[in-house]
């Protein structure tokens, strides 16, 4: 009986959260080819991603993947929670041996049944 519950519980948890197919007016395509933001190319998209930044709370893993490409990094904790991190300027990332950079960056964070729950920059933007 207690694995069918936990089978009740996981079910329920992995139907939550909402799809995203795309953000109006935001080049993901650009964004993805800019792989570590080398070409300083995602800085262009930050004003569209801002104005829509708040649908991207409670969006799958799945769909963030789709609209942003592989992260540039990640980081996983205990608790099965995970952060991607997507460069949004140059640095010395863009070295060839991709090293970790203190260039600003996108965190989109996910809890542990794969929904986003914070997007946040290592540096805050200004307020447009």
């Amino acid at each position: 009986m207690r694995h069918f519950f936990i089978l009740i519980v996981l079910a329920a948890l992995s139907s939550c959260g909402h799809s995203l197919s795309g953000i109006p007016g935001f080049d993901s395509a650009a964004w993805r080819q800019d792989v570590y933001a080398c070409r300083n190319q995602r800085a262009r998209q930050l004003p569209v991603l801002n104005a829509h930044r708040e649908t991207l709370y409670g969006t799958r893993t799945a769909d963030i993947d789709a609209l942003f490409g592989q992260p540039d990094e990640e980081e996983l904790t205990e608790q099965t929670e995970k952060t991607y991190f997507y460069y949004i300027e140059p640095g010395t990332q863009c070295e060839p041996r991709h090293q970790r950079s203190a260039a600003n960056k996108l965190a989109i964070h996910f809890g542990p049944t794969g929904i986003v729950t914070a997007v946040l920059y290592e540096r805050p933007l200004p307020q447009q």
